[in-house]
């Protein structure tokens, strides 16, 4: 059965909400991704109305900002300083009469009527009713055109009917006497356990011409929306209820206990429809599922994951356990353990994580890796390439094939500005390494571990930029002695017979340095012009000896 379409929606945001105790509007608390006002425009844009009309007052510049962020076409009707539902819903049906006024200015011809308004059925919600959705409107809609009402209210029993406003029925027929509200009733009344849901359907012709015959006669001095269907009654008009045996799908929310409360709720269902489509949950309890998230059959879901915003998960992946994903898509038959990620994309077959912290603008591309401790933001990483270990990557794109070695950071950030780094394919960077931006690394390139690369490498070349290791030593005993590193170190050497301080190899390179000092000294003169020794020589002063002449 198709449903009718409604004139129009109007929900009311117009109410303090003092009892949540927040500098936040209560209709912009949030459960499930969504603002409970943002749930109740889902709910009525799913009936197809001719227009949307939300009634504002308190905190009117947030609650407005926020309709204009999420359904810019919706008409926003402020309310005056009179108090009650009532009055709200006159403010809003007065704008609507306004905007179908103007259509017939822009649009009529000469001889049609100057004047319109707003006719048919006009929805009425409140928006603090997070759980309320468009199915169950749907079927108030058809029920009140079917029987031809004058309004049609969504009613539901409770144990503890509490607060509510109570719905009086007339014996026999069931019709809708009146509602009475919980300061304005009577022992006999409050003993009733049918509430108002606050959920209405008029007719635009009876609410109108009734809502200018309320008045503030009652405990709270307000104006009741309520006191309509008791009016309309009072004119032989049909006024008729649609009980619901959901309590919490017309729950309202005052306070934060009950926000959590139908927070938790909502989220009970997502996961069971989630689950009924074929995803598996292991731990309910733990796992959170915002209501705008997309999951493909045989997801598997971990205990404490969290995928909230438009996270899409595609068939056969699996994430979690502890894993928080906001905007993300992650493709057929990933995996992501233990990860932070935002505004990412992650391709199939590819692995993330555990403790990987993905920012926006992250692109991981089919059978590709970010791994242990890896932050990445604006970066690009091709298929099959891997960042394992205890990296940086941001503002970077890393071609296919390619692996970064452990402990790389992309130095993007000069103070001022951002810079790009770009790794070819099939690329092998080492261990440590710092690719100082802007940078390129070309197709098939190897850099050594650590290596800072502040020029471009060419494809297929070996890039090291680390100078020769040098040992001195001795260096601890000489100028830290006395702490506990230099009496190990004496300790090690004593047993190595080591008692110069010097290792084997520093004892052996001044062996070699001695000999050939050695080797470069001149060799001695011939015998007859050699001179004297001074181990030969007592007096340097005295001359030498002249030789005898053995022919005399």
């Amino acid at each position: 059965m198709t449903t009718p379409r409604p004139a129009a929606v109007l929900v009311l945001a117009a109410g303090e909400g003092t009892r949540m105790r927040s500098a936040t509007p209560k209709v912009l608390h949030t459960l499930g991704g969504r603002s409970m006002l943002g749930h109740a425009l889902t709910a009525a844009r799913e009936l197809e109305p001719g227009r949307v009309v939300v009634v504002v007052r308190h905190a009117r510049e947030q609650v407005v900002e926020h309709v204009r962020a999420i359904d810019p076409a919706a008409l926003v009707a402020d309310q005056d300083a009179t108090p009650g539902t009532g009055r709200a819903v006159q403010c809003g049906l007065s704008v609507l009469d306004a905007a179908a006024h103007a259509d017939l200015a822009r649009d009529r011809a000469p001889d049609e009527p100057t004047h319109a308004e707003t006719s048919g059925a006009v929805v009425v919600v409140a928006g603090d009713v997070p759980l309320l959705d468009g199915a169950t409107l749907g079927e108030l809609v058809a029920t009140h055109v079917a029987d031809g009402n004058a309004v049609t209210v969504l009613t539901t029993e409770v144990t503890d009917p509490t607060g509510y406003g109570r719905v009086v029925r007339e014996t026999g027929t069931g019709d809708v006497v009146g509602i009475v509200e919980e300061k304005d009733a009577d022992d006999e009344q409050r003993a009733i356990t049918e509430i108002n849901s606050s959920v209405y359907v008029f007719d635009a012709a009876a609410l109108r011409g009734a809502l200018g015959r309320l008045g503030q006669d009652n405990a709270q001095g307000e104006v009741y929306l309520t006191d309509v269907l008791g009016i309309l009654r009072g004119d032989g008009l049909p006024v008729r209820a649609v009980r619901t045996d959901d309590p919490l799908l017309v729950e309202g929310v005052n306070d934060r206990v009950q926000l959590a409360t139908l927070r938790a709720e909502l989220n009970r269902r997502t996961l069971e429809d989630w689950m009924l489509e074929g995803v598996t949950v292991v731990d309910p309890a733990t796992t959170w599922v915002d209501v705008d998230v997309e999951l493909a059959p045989d997801v598997t879901l971990l205990p404490g994951t969290q995928l909230h915003g438009s996270t899409v998960v595609g068939v056969g992946a699996t994430i979690g356990p502890d894993t928080t994903l906001t905007d993300t898509e992650v493709g057929a038959r990933a995996t992501v353990v233990r990860t932070h990620g935002t505004g990412a994309v992650i391709g199939p077959d590819a692995t993330v994580g555990p403790f990987a912290y993905l920012r926006p603008g992250t692109v991981l591309g089919e059978d590709g890796k970010i791994g242990t401790f890896v932050e990445t933001k604006n970066a690009t990483i091709g298929a099959g390439s891997k960042v394992p270990h205890l990296s940086y990557v941001g503002d970077a794109t890393i071609g296919e094939q390619t692996n970064i070695g452990a402990a790389s950071i992309f130095v993007n950030y000069d103070g001022v500005s951002k810079h790009h780094t770009t790794i070819g394919s099939f690329a092998r960077t080492g261990s440590d390494n710092m690719f100082v931006a802007p940078v390129t690394v070309g197709d098939g390139a190897y850099t050594g571990a650590g290596s800072v690369i502040r020029r471009d490498v060419p494809p297929g070349s070996l890039a090291v930029s680390s100078g020769a290791q040098r040992n001195i030593e001795g260096w601890v005993l000489r100028s830290r002695s006395g702490t506990e590193a230099a009496e190990a170190a004496a300790r090690a050497l004593a047993e190595r017979g080591d008692d110069d301080g010097l290792s084997p190899q520093a004892r052996a390179e001044r062996a070699r340095a001695g000999q050939a000092a050695h080797s470069a000294a001149p060799g001695p003169p011939p015998a007859a012009v050699r001179p004297a020794s001074a181990a030969q020589r007592t007096d340097d002063s005295l001359p030498a000896p002249t030789p005898k002449d053995d022919t005399r």
